[in-house]
């Protein structure tokens, strides 16, 4: 989850149809790679602005790297399973969510110290986001297929969420709503922050398996990356999808950035697309090669970088009855953070 390379840029197709590509888009490269060592899977990045830190769920601990420099500046521990970290900026706390035993842990953003650790009411969870508006905390735990809400000032678990499908990412509209992609269904829903009542569920079609999610707050829609090489864009307010564009395969996360209005699309196949969500329409204006496996992501909106994580890994092992699909082991020790700007 591999080298510097260069924007190339490719034809442009729009939501509704093709349209020409921009010849002077500024180039995406590689600025800095970073071994960061270790061993065990990853997961979610997520970008603290205010530290200027960049936190990643790695095996049993999540690592703090400066935004800059790309070394790591702390460490949180015993995280197991660790698949995601919501950060309240307001209350100084950050949240990860740990899909081995279930559980929440809570530590302060300044000194990283670990403060409590939480029972969700679901199994594994997985993605993890705070709420501004209502001040909580949510878990989608992908192996019970519901959402736990948590006081993020008191700690207290507050109730839990049918979701009606296995949960992937999840983003909040900065309304007191959260929509999240239901993998194995193949569609969106929504919950309301404040009542915990879920929304209705909208389907994906032709998008398939999505995993990765953005939002575009200004405009309403959403950007569900799908398995099928698809990212729908989707009305946020009554789920209409507005149209498709390709990606690369393995997508696992997409960001948008408000202030150039283009939108992300990180690929375990070694790419990452490049949209243009600015106008009515959304299209791809080009692809960067990164590296074999870098499919997780978070960016920065000062700065315009993108942080990736992958490894290398070793041969892929003989398929098996138990396992008919494996996938090549990641080689302990080369885990490494890729900071990509432009």
């Amino acid at each position: 989850m591999r080298g510097e390379s260069i924007l190339g840029i490719v034809a442009a197709v729009a939501v509704c149809g093709a349209a020409a590509p921009h010849p002077h888009e500024p180039p995406y490269h590689l600025i800095r790679r970073v071994v960061l060592g270790g061993e065990g899977k990853w997961d979610y990045l997520t970008m603290d602005p205010v530290g200027h830190r960049v936190f990643i769920a790695h095996g049993t601990e999540v690592l703090v790297v400066s935004a800059d420099s790309g070394s790591v500046v702390g460490k949180i521990p015993e995280t197991p399973g660790v698949h995601g970290v919501a950060l309240a900026q307001g209350l100084g706390r950050g949240f990860t969510s740990n899909g081995a035993d279930s559980t929440v842990t809570v530590f302060d953003l300044a000194s990283l110290k670990v403060l409590n650790r939480l029972t969700v009411t679901g199994r594994k969870p997985d993605a993890i986001v705070y709420d501004s508006v209502s001040g909580r905390v949510f878990t989608f735990n992908g192996g019970s297929a519901n959402a736990t809400a948590i006081d993020a000032a008191t700690g207290k678990v507050l109730g839990t969420i049918s979701l009606g499908g296995s949960p992937e990412f999840a983003v909040a509209d900065g309304r007191g709503r959260i929509y999240v992609n239901l993998e194995d269904r193949s569609a969106i829903t929504s919950l309301d922050t404040h009542t915990l009542a879920t929304g209705a569920t909208w389907p994906l079609a032709p998008g398939e398996s999505p995993s990765g999610l953005a939002i575009d707050r200004a405009k309403r829609r959403l950007f569900s990356g799908c398995a099928n090489r698809l990212m729908a864009v989707v009305d946020a307010n009554d789920g209409r999808v507005l149209g498709t564009v390709p990606i690369g395969a393995r997508v696992d996360a997409n960001v948008f950035d408000p202030k150039t209005n283009r939108v992300f699309s990180s690929n375990g196949d070694g790419t990452l697309t490049v949209a243009d969500a600015s106008g009515s329409t959304v299209r791809v204006i080009g692809t960067v090669q990164t590296e074999l496996g870098a499919r997780t992501m978070a960016f920065d909106p000062q700065t315009q970088h993108l942080y990736l994580v992958t490894a290398q890994f070793g041969p892929t092992p003989a398929a098996t009855p138990e396992n008919p699909r494996p996938k090549p082991p990641a080689i302990p020790g080369t885990f490494a953070l890729l900071i990509f700007g432009p």
